[in-house]
Order: structure tokens, then C-alpha cells, then sequence
């Protein structure tokens, strides 16, 4: 009973209770109106609680690997420059994009361990997060840190069509943790990573991420062939 409890009353994110305190007075205006309405108002009120949820993660703590910072499907793996505003010599690195539908956590978390040596939010557009130009013309939060071994890391936090707030609580000089929340991206959107020279993606195009636990590369390893997978 207790472990079915910890399942269904997963903790909400702060940022989310506004959002549920309107939708429920929503309800209840909708219920004055015509009792009947209570139902969707309720529904809807629910789903708000849903999309702010924030649960536990146990993250690999081994040192030299790269957590996903989101939850949802990888989607593109490709070589691609770090954002301008970063200040970064301009040469590509293998970006790693992981696209979140409404469905997904959007709690956000730190892919390694290391300092934040980098911030910088630009404004832009909405468009669908699951196109390649949104990471250059969409909002966007860019971070970069510095691993414990002296490598750099980039992750972006890219707003969607319906994503029009990013949360992103660090600050430059900052000692962080992988696995530690950091922010969210509200209705829908993507976060990308950019890993160092020589990194190889342990995941592949189309497989599911748990922000905080899936490990997308390791530092340590050596040369390697990128992940491969099958639907099946």
C-alpha cells in the first residue's frame, strides 16, 4: 500500500501551483454555472497537477557520465555548433536532442557533475521544438559547465509552440551535481546537450529518456561506435 501510495501522490513542482489554483477556480465558476461542468473542470485540473509533477530519480553517480536533463524521446543526433552566445570556438560537437510532449516531466536536471561557468537566455520564436532550426530560432536557455575533469558541456533548453516560460534557477560559478533539478520548460518543448570532442552517445535516435537516470554518454570510455537500436 505504501509503495502504491509513492506512485500516485508524486510531489508537484512550486512552479505548478498557481497554474493548479486557477484551473481549480476555474472549475468551480464552471460548476456555478452549470453544475455538469464540474466534470472537464475537475479533469483539467488534474491534468494541470500531472503536468507539474516532480518525482524522486535515482541518478548513476559514477564519475565521467553524461544524465539525460530531460524526460522524453531522443530525436535527433547530429554535429551541430553550440550556440553563439556561449562564447565557443566555432566547431560542431554531437548534439544530443531530447524532445518533451506535454505528457513527459518537464522538471529539467543536471546531466554531470561540475561548475556552471556560463549563462545566457535569448529570446526568439515558437516553433514546433521537434524541428532541427528551432535550436537556433526558438527561445532558449544555453548553459555551459565544466566537468570535474576540466571538459565542457552544453545543454539548451529550447521552448516549443505552447512553451512560453523557461525556468532555469543556476547561476555562473555554481557547483552542481548530476541529477540535480535545475528548471523546467512549461507545455511542451526540447533540451539539447552538446558533449565534448571524442564523446560518443550511449543512446540512439527514438528511445525513451528518464531525466536523471539515462545515461547518454560516458567520459571515460574510449573510441567507440555510436549506439545503435531496433524497434521491437
Amino acid at each position: 500500500m505504501h509503495n502504491v501510495l509513492k506512485t500516485v501522490l508524486v510531489p508537484v513542482h512550486r512552479e505548478g501551483w498557481p497554474f493548479i489554483g486557477i484551473f481549480f477556480v476555474v472549475a468551480i465558476l464552471l460548476c456555478w454555472l452549470w453544475s455538469p461542468l464540474i466534470v472537464p473542470g475537475l479533469f483539467l485540473t488534474a491534468w494541470c497537477v500531472y503536468f507539474f509533477r516532480d518525482p524522486a530519480r535515482v541518478t548513476p553517480t559514477r564519475e565521467g557520465l553524461v544524465i539525460s536533463p530531460a524526460d522524453g524521446v531522443v530525436q535527433m543526433i547530429q554535429a551541430a555548433e553550440p550556440p553563439a552566445e556561449l562564447e565557443m570556438a566555432d566547431e560542431p560537437h554531437t548534439r544530443v536532442s531530447v524532445f518533451m510532449n506535454i505528457f513527459n516531466v518537464h522538471v529539467n536536471r543536471i546531466p554531470a557533475d561540475g561548475n556552471i561557468t556560463h549563462l545566457s537566455y535569448r529570446p526568439g520564436k515558437f516553433l514546433n521544438a521537434s524541428l532541427d532550426k528551432a535550436s537556433v530560432d526558438n527561445e532558449r536557455q544555453s548553459i555551459r559547465m565544466k566537468t570535474t575533469d576540466g571538459r565542457n558541456i552544453v545543454f539548451v533548453q529550447i521552448a516549443g509552440m505552447v512553451a512560453h516560460r523557461i525556468l532555469c534557477t543556476l547561476t555562473t560559478g555554481q557547483a552542481v551535481r548530476a541529477g540535480e533539478r535545475f528548471g523546467m520548460i512549461r507545455f511542451g518543448s526540447r533540451v539539447d546537450v552538446y558533449l565534448p570532442d571524442g564523446v560518443v552517445p550511449q543512446v540512439c535516435v527514438g528511445q525513451q529518456c528518464i531525466a536523471g537516470e539515462t545515461v547518454l554518454a560516458d567520459l571515460t570510455a574510449g573510441p567507440a561506435d555510436a549506439a545503435k537500436g531496433a524497434l521491437r
